[in-house]
């Protein structure tokens, strides 16, 4: 008997161009807001595999603009790709269109579904293991931005106001901290004024760009390793995925969320601080990854700001994570009751250990620029 689930695949297939009957779906278990599955269908005897996901709406309150924004990006992307006479299939992700010409479908239950295909001979890491892994995702969110780098910016549109605004942040977590909804910023004075010591050098990219000294450029805003795919028997990077949070937003941010995640000893929630610093050798191996296919294109404030890009994106994640934590735990999804807060406190020390470093870490971009 036919799931519920497997009727809304079916349908969400029909609404696109494919040629070939549907055979079977897999839920793919990773993610944590969109609802994903690998759809089959056979065509000419063969099966061909499609990624199908249901946008989460509660998240994204203009689906729309979003497929707006990837449909642009990775359009102009691939025409990139084949100006150079390469085929494109394996190095840009591809969306299927319906017939009346749309990247999406809706269904009558209102879930907002699209499809793309999937590359071939591709795998994904979960966490950088190794230090090539790490350099092979700095070449490839190095390569979005070159592809990127004459990509009219204006024609964007912001899916998530404010997302990378530091200033407002630090609003938002003073508000939460007089506020102290859940009663627990007794317990937490000393991570308070911690985050609140970092305000001066984390605002500061946001402040350079307000006043015009830093472009905004077409930014991918969730740079974990986890959004690059890999050819399963090379290892070297195929395509970025994932590209929901694509809007304007500064070089610096980018460079700096994949170094909060790839260069950290320890675990994003790590309860032994004295595990938590900055790996000089992922540091460094993402570095030359990126700046290798974006420095030719970046300003002199662009480069010399990229190790502060680091330090801002730390403790904005981490604050946020504190101010969830004064909230109650309401937006970040957390496994037990302080997780929030050990988020807090890792990132903190974390951010604490790359301002010491600041030196060390500028001086490893200028070797590559």
């Amino acid at each position: 008997m036919m799931t519920v689930e497997e009727k809304r695949l079916r349908a969400v297939v029909a609404s696109f161009e494919f040629e070939g009957e549907f055979r079977h779906y897999e839920l793919i278990e990773s993610g944590h807001i969109n609802t994903t599955y690998k759809v089959f269908v056979e065509r000419h005897g063969e099966l061909k595999d499609y990624i199908v996901q249901r946008l989460n709406t509660y998240v994204f309150k203009n689906p729309e603009a979003v497929m707006k924004n990837i449909a642009g990006v990775t359009e102009f992307i691939r025409a990139k790709i084949k100006a150079t006479g390469v085929s494109a299939k394996r190095y840009v992700l591809h969306y299927a269109k319906t017939a009346e010409g749309q990247y999406y479908t809706i269904l009558p239950d209102g879930g907002f579904w699209r499809c793309c295909r999937f590359i071939d001979g591709s795998k994904s890491f979960l966490f950088p293991e190794t230090e090539r892994i790490v350099e092979e995702s700095g070449k490839a969110f190095g390569e979005f931005q070159r592809h990127l780098s004459d990509y009219p910016v204006k024609d964007l549109e912001i899916v998530i106001p404010h997302f990378h605004n530091t200033v407002m942040r630090y609003e938002t977590f003073k508000q939460s901290v007089q506020a102290n909804t859940a009663k627990r910023r007794v317990w937490v004075e000393e991570e308070i004024e911690g985050y609140l010591a970092l305000e001066e050098i984390a605002t500061r990219l946001y402040k350079m760009q307000r006043k015009g000294e830093l472009p905004l450029r077409v930014t991918h805003n969730d740079t974990k390793t986890s959004n690059v795919l890999f050819d399963e028997e090379t290892g070297e990077y195929l395509s970025v995925i994932d590209l929901d949070t694509v809007m304007p937003g500064l070089v610096a941010f980018d460079f700096g969320d994949a170094i909060r995640i790839a260069a950290n000893t320890g675990a994003e929630d790590e309860k032994d601080l004295t595990k938590v610093n900055v790996d000089m050798g992922k540091f460094e191996a993402f570095t030359r990854g990126f700046v290798g296919k974006a420095g030719p294109l970046l300003t002199e404030n662009e480069k010399s700001t990229l190790a502060l890009g680091a330090i801002a994106m730390t403790v904005e994640c981490g604050m946020r994570f504190l101010t969830d934590y004064l909230d109650g735990d309401k937006y970040f999804k957390v496994h037990y009751a302080e997780q929030n807060l050990v988020r807090a406190r890792c990132h903190l020390v974390l951010a604490q250990k790359m301002i010491e470093r600041l030196d060390e870490m500028q001086a490893i971009v200028e070797k590559y620029c």
